[in-house]
């Protein structure tokens, strides 16, 4: 895809979506932190669930090191693979608290240093929490991103490479939530609704089958 239409693309989902916001709940750093990491193969909805409760005496990295893995576990067992979830939370923590004074450190660099935070974590607490430039690519960036061919790749990161290439950095934050509440309500995975979409125009999956699949009949 070209930048002009690339532009376009955006601009139409920025109509749809005026205000993109993240639908994890959280009050710091910390918290969305903590609830990206048990967002991993779990629903938003689920995650804010589990952390209404979680985070009433259990908001900061000390706190959280008041338990163990299995009381952690036990308290996140919902979001699923609990166990390395409760592992790499206590983990980051405690690294937040012995090497960065208790503060979650707000460069992409750094946060990855930190147990369970990958890439896609690490872009969205910078973009979110700290109003850094970034693009996190989750299952839905993923998916629209090639489907559409805004991006292609293979991997996330050849993904975001391609989107921040060909996308303004100003608009990199924003277009991560664009493509994720695109993928959910409308590309959908199994059976993306290609007849409302609104970037049909601009879309390699529509032009090459939907269109053809419409002569065929």
């Amino acid at each position: 895809m070209d930048k002009p239409c690339a532009d376009k693309l955006i601009s139409v989902l920025a109509e749809k979506y005026p205000d993109p916001k993240p639908e994890l709940k959280y009050n710091s750093a910390y918290e969305l932190l903590v609830a990206v990491v048990l967002s991993a193969q779990c629903t938003d909805k689920r995650v804010n669930q589990v952390t209404a409760e979680l985070f009433k005496e259990y908001s900061t990295p000390q706190s959280m090191l008041t338990l163990t893995k299995e009381q952690l576990g036990e308290k996140i067992r919902s979001c699923g693979f609990f166990n390395s979830k409760a592992e790499h939370i206590l983990s980051a923590s405690k690294d937040i608290v012995e090497k960065f004074g208790g503060k979650v450190p707000s460069t992409i660099e750094e946060l990855t240093t930190l147990a369970g935070v990958g890439r896609k974590t690490a872009n969205v607490v910078y973009s979110v929490a700290f109003g850094g430039d970034a693009i996190a690519v989750d299952t839905h960036v993923f998916r629209v991103s090639n489907r559409t061919g805004l991006a292609k790749g293979k991997t996330p990161a050849e993904v975001e490479k391609g989107l921040n290439a060909i996308l303004e950095k100003s608009v990199w934050s924003k277009a991560h939530h664009y493509l994720i509440f695109h993928g959910r309500n409308t590309c959908k995975a199994m059976k993306p609704r290609c007849e409302e979409c609104e970037i049909s125009a601009f879309c390699e999956y529509y032009s090459s089958t939907c269109e053809k699949d419409k002569k065929r009949k």
